[in-house]
């Protein structure tokens, strides 16, 4: 018992004299009452959200920190903003996290305990230690932007499974069939990202169809407006070329295409 309390009387000395007490006033962060760095708070959207700059004390910008929303956020965390860091003088890059509600203090937290200033400069060998100590890797969120054009035009479907209305290509189109009874499909943007899956039975003659859309992580049945029963439908870009031509006006028309 009186080793465990000396180690751990030894643990709290240890610990209370590696803490760096860091302060944060008029905009110039110090540690342990030294002097680091000059922050730039630079508002964004209204003031909701916020950029920073961070300059060295005699005006020389070492950081520019921009909020990156091209990041998935894990489990639908909106505790955070992603950031990424630009560190100019030693040409790096990396994304780190910033907490959302007080997102000026955590940044400044977040740069004065990084121990990565030597000399009025950000030093590359402590800079290299703290990304691998700090940084993240977020997959990056899909682009599902789709293309500019005059969505009343007609949608047409190509030889080649490309997509296209009003003379621009719009997107593509995969038969991924498996089950002779019922024909599947991915529809996916110009960039590749999939916009849609898509099965229905009956051919050029389906009543619905069941689509899967990853924008909204939405799955449904939807009905297809059909007039006459089609008897032959051989065509050079799909065999399914009617019921297809009918589910994307369906993608389109709901913001999907």
């Amino acid at each position: 018992m009186k080793q465990l309390l000396i180690l751990l009387t030894a643990l709290i000395t240890v610990s209370s004299t590696s803490a760096q007490k860091i302060d944060y006033k008029n905009n110039v962060i110090s540690v342990d009452g030294k002097d680091l760095a000059k922050v730039v708070r630079i508002k964004q959207n209204f003031g909701l959200t916020s950029n920073f700059e961070v300059y060295s004390l005699s005006g020389k910008k070492l950081i520019t920190a921009e909020i990156a929303t091209d990041f998935v956020m894990p489990n639908n965390d909106n505790s955070f903003f992603y950031y990424r860091f630009t560190f100019l003088t030693a040409d790096q890059a990396a994304v780190f996290q910033v907490n959302k509600l007080g997102a000026e203090k955590s940044f400044v937290k977040l740069i004065g305990a990084a121990n990565i200033f030597a000399n009025d400069d950000i030093d590359p060998a402590l800079l290299k230690d703290f990304i691998a100590r700090k940084s993240l890797d977020p997959p990056v969120a899909p682009d599902y932007t789709r293309v500019t054009r005059t969505y009343i035009a007609p949608i047409i479907l190509n030889e080649d499974q490309t997509i296209s209305q009003d003379k621009q290509m719009i997107g593509r189109f995969k038969d991924v069939t498996s089950d002779p009874n019922i024909d599947s499909y991915q529809i996916s943007l110009p960039n590749g990202v999939m916009v849609a899956r898509i099965s229905f039975a009956g051919k050029n003659n389906a009543q619905n169809f069941d689509v899967y859309t990853p924008k909204d992580n939405n799955h449904r049945n939807v009905p297809l407006h059909t007039k006459d029963h089609v008897i032959v439908a051989s065509t050079p870009a799909d065999r399914n070329q009617i019921a297809l031509g009918r589910i994307l006006d369906w993608l389109v028309s709901n913001g999907y295409l």
